[in-house]
């Protein structure tokens, strides 16, 4: 059997080789896709066991983590990167304020306006947890050990892109509500 491909001819060794390959790769992006979602369920659990940990429900505590890394925020902008109701979001901001974890100040540019802040010295609580005593540091760090720079990078610029087709994904369904 000879199959043309792109003005060449291709003997069936290469058309079965080609074939293979075509398998072996759907079989790899499958296989990535699931240890996405599982990745997901798993840090979604661990996140559960630290909130629970501080006494910090789960979406409060993405919330908290949203402040720590983008803020001070507007509730407004807050809300957007959480996809909350602002009227859910209110809820939660009450209970972090409440518990020590979060402040509102007047925004500096708009003395109308709020902005959210994250306490000092509380975050080191919840990292402690994520990071040592849940052990995740440490396994992370033996896990990448295993891999060159060339793979680092290469892992670092999918996680990256990852996390942006994730946010794209759930804009574009909350745009849709």
């Amino acid at each position: 059997m000879n199959l043309v491909l792109f003005g060449r001819r291709m003997s069936s060794n290469e058309v079965v080789t080609a074939r293979d390959a075509g398998r072996e790769r759907r079989r790899l992006t499958r296989a990535i896709k699931e240890s996405l979602r599982d990745t997901g369920a798993q840090l979604s659990r661990l996140n559960h066991e630290v909130g629970g940990r501080v006494n910090i429900r789960t979406s409060d505590l993405e919330c908290l983590d949203q402040i720590g890394r983008e803020g001070p925020l507007s509730p407004t902008s807050l809300a957007r990167l959480t996809g909350q109701h602002p009227a859910t979001l209110t809820g939660i901001l009450d209970r972090l304020e409440r518990d020590g974890w979060i402040a509102r100040d007047r925004d500096p540019d708009d003395r109308r306006g709020v902005v959210v802040r994250a306490e000092r010295g509380r975050g080191a609580e919840i990292l402690r947890l994520f990071l040592v005593e849940s052990g995740m540091s440490p396994a992370l760090d033996e896990i990448l050990n295993g891999y060159s720079e060339a793979d680092l990078e290469v892992i670092a610029d999918f996680l990256r892109r990852t996390a942006i087709a994730g946010r794209v994904a759930a804009d574009r369904l909350s745009a849709t509500r």
